[in-house]
């Protein structure tokens, strides 16, 4: 099937509009494409909109929840969320104004070290949206105090870099109790890179996680056989997306770049379905 299902828009750090985004969704034919921002919403209704005039594309309500872990980050996916839902949202809007102001330290600490990063032009950048580092990257690539996003992320405001801030985060488990309290469906996004994965998905299972991000940018086929095992073991449903941002191949790959198994789709909408029955 010609889907994808980890696409960003510009609600958070992604560089195309929803609208944008849908549209070049139907010009490259995909069948099924779901909003994943950051720590945000605010893409979905604008694509569900712009979505109605092209009835062969459907569009999943989702979200992309950082989390914290001891030794790095996890990222958590909700599909087919109520995005109308209170509790998401004032969960999602305490995740921003952590991100705005990790933001605005992090400037500062790049600014101690002669990297003086305009604060207005990273808010332009994320045009209202949720601030992402890819917003401050982006502002040094432009000021050209690095060549290029990767070199931004590596040298100064990657984990281990010297302006890196940490911001309030919640835990994989907290995040799946918010994706499955709105109604969704909480999936783990990249997983590959996570040690020990195995028993840390059968935290999760328990928790709630109805799949794992299989199909992935970068992903070899010795990761994605690796990670079917997993999913089969644990009778996860194998999902998969580009991770779209539209800042070229140095966050995220093109969209409809990620070859996903028609069945991990159809498994998906089936059981979003199934638990649409049983709720009130």
């Amino acid at each position: 099937m010609r889907a994808d299902l980890h696409l960003h828009t510009t609600a958070s750090d992604g560089r195309l509009t929803p609208q944008e985004l849908v549209e070049k969704a139907v010009k490259l034919k995909l069948e099924v494409i779901a909003i994943t921002d950051h720590d945000s919403v605010g893409g979905v209704p604008p694509a569900l909109e712009a979505a109605k005039s092209f009835p062969q594309l459907i569009v999943i309500p989702g979200v992309e929840i950082n989390t914290d872990i001891p030794k790095g980050e996890v990222h958590i996916l909700g599909y087919f969320i109520d995005y109308r839902d209170s509790g998401l949202n004032r969960t999602l809007e305490e995740l921003r104004n952590s991100r705005y102001e990790r933001g605005k330290k992090m400037v500062a600490k790049l600014a101690e070290i002669g990297i003086n990063v305009d604060w207005t032009r990273v808010q332009e950048l994320a045009g209202g949206g949720s601030i992402g580092r890819p917003h401050i990257a982006q502002t040094m690539l432009e000021q050209g105090y690095v060549s290029s996003l990767r070199e931004a992320f590596t040298k100064y405001i990657g984990r281990n870099g010297p302006a890196y801030v940490e911001r309030k985060k919640l835990t994989p488990i907290e995040a799946v109790k918010v994706v499955l309290n709105a109604g969704g469906l909480p999936v783990l996004a990249h997983p590959a890179d996570i040690e020990p994965l195995e028993p840390f998905l059968l935290q999760l299972k328990k928790a709630g996680i109805v799949g794992i991000e299989i199909y992935y940018n970068g992903y070899n086929s010795k990761t994605i056989a690796q990670l079917k095992r997993f999913a089969k073991k644990l009778d996860l449903i194998a999902c998969g997306g580009s991770d779209f941002h539209g800042l070229g191949e140095d966050i995220g790959a093109d969209i409809g770049s990620v070859d996903l198994p028609r069945e991990s789709v159809e498994q998906l909408i089936s059981l979003s379905k199934q638990k649409r029955t049983v709720m009130p």
